[in-house]
């Protein structure tokens, strides 16, 4: 197979696949993975970690975890961090000339990961699968769905399937989401800035805990009050993309269930039984969507898995080094270890 990459666009690489059949059937045209990389390959091709992106958020979001001395290590691993369809840099509605942008699945995402990994770029064998929020989902289906290709597994306030109370979390995001009069019923039709505000606001009171307001800890990232910590912080986020784009996130989201394929028939106990990687599982004690007691309940189902809650105040949002030091630097830790472990 040629090498079918382009690396011409600025601080990432463009994978592209062609025509791809989705696992709904449809077809994703000229699909497109853009994808940055760090370190080198060794002539084993063992030392290769995927990092992929999660909900709203895109490759230069998350890679204050890679560099020498941090927790994804470029002088001993080969990172490749993939962005997930739909974040507006792979295939997405917002740069898709189709009218129509096809429903994904997290396998789809990982199916096209794996073939950018293994196909083009040469790796042999994942050090590790490492994701937050939905690239923990990610990372969930790469160690099931290619359990002998993975040695280790982090999956960070994540899990492998979305649970009905997330579900019905997603329904408010997107209904405040779809209230912009720029939604005609199919997709949006201009710029949606009342339902992107929108939106944030409801995010704001799901992504921080109950705890992380009442102590009044957005005073120590500089917001005097919850309103500024809106407007300046959410409202900022979630305005810097496009609603399809965001939209379409969404309904991957919703629908994740790693064992929802003809290999595990949709029998999850039975999908995560089949991990064979050393798994750290790591939920946040205040997560409000991603819970402590969903994801333990989930890891007791792997064989090889270690469970370490982050004790914390900011509920999801335990991945932010600017914001979040001390939780930021609890997760690298714990990832050095992994990385460590034989």
């Amino acid at each position: 197979m040629g090498l079918r990459l382009d690396t011409t666009s600025g601080d990432y690489e463009i994978f592209r696949a062609g025509d791809f059949r989705l696992q709904s059937g449809e077809v994703l045209p000229d699909a497109r993975i853009a994808f940055k990389t760090a370190g080198r390959l060794n002539a084993r091709g063992d030392n290769a970690i995927v990092y992929p992106t999660s909900y709203a958020t895109r490759h230069t979001d998350i890679e204050w975890m890679v560099g020498p001395g941090r927790a994804l290590d470029t002088d001993h691993y080969y990172v490749v961090i993939p962005n997930m369809l739909g974040n507006g840099l792979s295939s997405s509605p917002s740069n898709t000339d189709a009218a129509y942008f096809p429903a994904v699945s997290v396998l789809d995402n990982v199916v096209l990961q794996h073939e950018l990994l293994f196909e083009q770029l040469g790796v042999q064998r994942l050090a590790l699968a490492v994701g937050f929020s939905m690239g923990a989902q990610q990372a969930y289906q790469w160690a099931a769905a290619y359990p002998e290709k993975v040695v280790r597994l982090a999956a960070i306030c994540g899990t492998a399937r979305t649970t009905r109370h997330n579900v019905v979390f997603l329904e408010g995001v997107k209904a405040a989401l779809t209230g912009d009069p720029t939604w005609n019923g199919e997709q949006f039709v201009g710029r949606a800035e009342r339902g992107l505000k929108a939106m944030a606001r409801v995010y704001a009171g799901w992504g921080l805990s109950q705890a992380f307001y009442r102590h009044e800890l957005y005073k120590g990232i500089g917001y005097a009050n919850p309103e500024e910590f809106i407007v300046n912080d959410w409202e900022r986020f979630f305005g810097r993309h496009d609603a399809n784009d965001l939209l379409a996130m969404l309904h991957t989201w919703q629908r994740t269930d790693i064992s929802d394929n003809p290999l595990y028939g949709k029998d999850l106990p039975r999908a995560l039984g089949s991990i064979q990687a050393k798994s750290l599982i790591m939920p946040s004690r205040t997560d409000l969507y991603f819970t402590v007691p969903d994801i333990e309940a989930e890891a007791s189902m792997i064989p090889d898995a270690r469970m370490q809650v982050i004790e914390t105040d900011w509920g999801h949002r335990v991945n932010n080094p600017k914001q979040n030091p001390r939780d930021a630097d609890f997760v690298q830790d714990r990832i050095r270890e992994l990385l460590a472990a034989v």
